[in-house]
């Protein structure tokens, strides 16, 4: 009687624990970990993605223009990636959509010397432009340089991978797209060789969420994606309510974090992030689709619901 009882409780606990096991969820960043994914480190950090019994596995590219294909493959559930980049990615026919937003302004600028030769982008002509992710960047620059009567192929553009400020400062390049305003502004004046940003809103691209989460177009209805965004919302309010302990949090997870530019850039961007990650406007989806057939750049129109999804309305 005691055996039976023993492997009756044994089999109880058994499927007691397998019933609260955590979900585990898999999600590619855009980039080595730095401030602008705030929200996610902290929802780690704070237990946020536990209350949710979510086990999140957070990886960083080797390759930044690597995660979105990743998870159309089924590869990573997210990825962290750009609403452009996204545009253009459905129209090549991988099938991704928008489920979510962590930075909710552009970040993205032309970058050059500000004590350099380059004074305006018509000064362009026949330069060096340094990029990271291919598709994306390009078509903002292009929409950009039309302004000023250059095209694409009046310049020569170069991968530089994952060193866009390194590559302005030594002068193999004359400029760089891609460059975000709260990191690579800040290293370069820590560095001593200040740069200078040319907005994209300022110069005829419409705004956009710069960063967003990317899911699979048949994952979109998973639970588990509601509950990374309600974790990272919870995240969030706690960076804006409590600037100073999320950073010393932030911070502490590595002593790589823990320098000058990463605190700038922290307090740079603790503005910018999606307060409500999973709301959706509709209309900036439809603005910059209606931006990039205008420009050339692709050949028809997608409406938005085959671009971004507000999840919750699932």
């Amino acid at each position: 009687m005691k055996k039976i009882f023993s492997i009756a409780l044994f089999g109880f606990l058994a499927l007691t624990s397998s019933a609260f096991s955590a979900d585990k969820l898999t999600l590619l960043l855009d980039w080595f970990v730095n401030p602008d994914h705030g929200p996610i480190i902290i929802a780690e950090e704070k237990g946020y993605f536990k209350e949710q019994n979510l086990e999140v596995n957070v990886v960083a590219p080797a390759d930044p223009s690597a995660p979105p294909k990743l998870v159309a493959a089924g590869q990573a559930e997210l990825a962290v990636s750009y609403q452009p980049q996204l545009h253009l990615q459905i129209h090549e026919g991988l099938p991704l959509k928008r489920v979510g937003t962590l930075v909710a302004t552009p970040l993205n600028c032309l970058l050059v010397l500000k004590d350099g030769p380059i004074k305006t982008p018509a000064d362009l002509k026949g330069k060096k432009i340094g990029f990271s992710v291919a598709g994306v960047e390009e078509a903002l620059l292009s929409a950009l340089l039309n302004n000023y009567g250059v095209k694409l192929d009046d310049i020569e553009l170069v991968n530089v991978n994952f060193s866009l400020s390194p590559s302005l400062m030594s002068k193999q390049v004359d400029a760089v797209i891609g460059a975000f305003r709260n990191f690579e502004l800040n290293q370069m004046d820590i560095e001593g060789v200040p740069g200078k940003c040319f907005y994209l809103e300022e110069e005829g691209v419409p705004s956009y969420d710069e960063l967003i989460y990317v899911a699979k177009s048949d994952m979109v209805g998973d639970d588990r994606i509601k509950r990374f965004l309600a974790a990272t919302e919870k995240a969030t309010q706690y960076i804006i309510n409590n600037p100073k302990e999320s950073w010393e949090i932030f911070s502490g997870t590595s002593k790589e974090l823990q320098d000058e530019l990463n605190k700038r850039a922290w307090t740079d961007t603790l503005t910018r992030f999606a307060l409500r990650p999973a709301a959706l406007d509709a209309g900036r989806y439809n603005r910059f689709e209606a931006f990039l057939k205008q420009s050339g750049l692709i050949d028809s129109i997608n409406p938005a619901s085959d671009i971004a999804v507000d999840v919750t309305a699932q």
